[in-house]
């Protein structure tokens, strides 16, 4: 049962008495809840996300690098200067597992929208790709325009794990769908990768010496057609240090 707001009584707006006589109505902010909670709904968060604030990233504690708390700033003034200062660009957190380019990502989408009254959506690049797959068997009733069509349009978009799939011509072709048409209609993309923003060919060793396996870059994993698309798209935000969730967060009982 749906509780009646106390201020309003359940008209959604309130009645204010003027000092010099007469009165003004403004909306409650129990529409302002509501509507701040209806927006987090169809952003689609994932439940183990749902923590993940700007205020709840931690970036100072012990042996943190300091890229971390930089990315923490850029994140912070982002959300400060949206939209007038973004200008439908996004950001693009590259770094390691575990250094919280998800966390960071998802604080942003909530703050906008709490802030700001975005309409934002959450989307894990590895699902998106099989949605579209299974769009495909004549079973399923839902086609691959009806599974894209709210990533385009999403006024906010965290595309997370960019280049987690292996690279199919397929695969290229879909990424340059969804980043070519966000890009042409100046939607703005936050996106989270675990690969280096490099061209294709890995990192080299020092003096060009190869040590061991070669390390897969963004260009690599999703083409460097695509690759410079972002450079236009997003400003790179590059976070370092070790797998946060091995140290800070390691899981334990008790």
């Amino acid at each position: 049962m749906t509780s009646i707001c106390p201020q309003c009584g359940g008209a959604g707006v309130r009645v204010l008495s003027n000092p010099g006589g007469g009165s003004t109505i403004e909306t409650c902010s129990c529409q302002v809840e509501q509507r701040v909670a209806r927006l987090m709904k169809r952003a689609g968060i994932p439940t183990r996300y749902e923590h993940c604030s700007l205020d709840s990233y931690e970036a100072s504690f012990p042996g943190a690098d300091r890229s971390l708390a930089s990315a923490h700033l850029m994140a912070r003034r982002f959300v400060d200067g949206y939209p007038a200062t973004t200008g439908g660009r996004g950001l693009l957190l590259t770094g390691s597992i575990g250094v919280g380019k998800t966390h960071l990502a998802v604080g942003i989408l909530q703050a906008l929208i709490v802030e700001k009254a975005v309409h934002g959506l959450f989307c894990d690049y590895r699902e998106l790709l099989k949605e579209i797959q299974n769009s495909y068997n004549p079973q399923v009733a839902v086609t691959e325009m009806e599974i894209l069509q709210p990533v385009f349009d999403a006024e906010v978009l965290v595309l997370d794990e960019l280049g987690a799939a292996k690279p199919t011509d397929w695969v290229w072709d879909t990424v340059a769908l969804v980043l070519n048409t966000r890009y042409n209609d100046k939607r703005t993309t936050l996106i989270t990768t675990n690969y280096a923003d490099l061209p294709p060919g890995g990192v080299a060793g020092q003096n060009g010496a190869s040590r061991g396996p070669r390390e897969e870059t963004l260009g690599d994993r999703i083409g460097e057609r695509m690759r410079s698309r972002l450079a236009e798209m997003c400003v790179l935000i590059e976070m370092r240090g070790e797998d946060f969730r091995r140290t800070v967060r390691r899981a334990r009982f008790g």
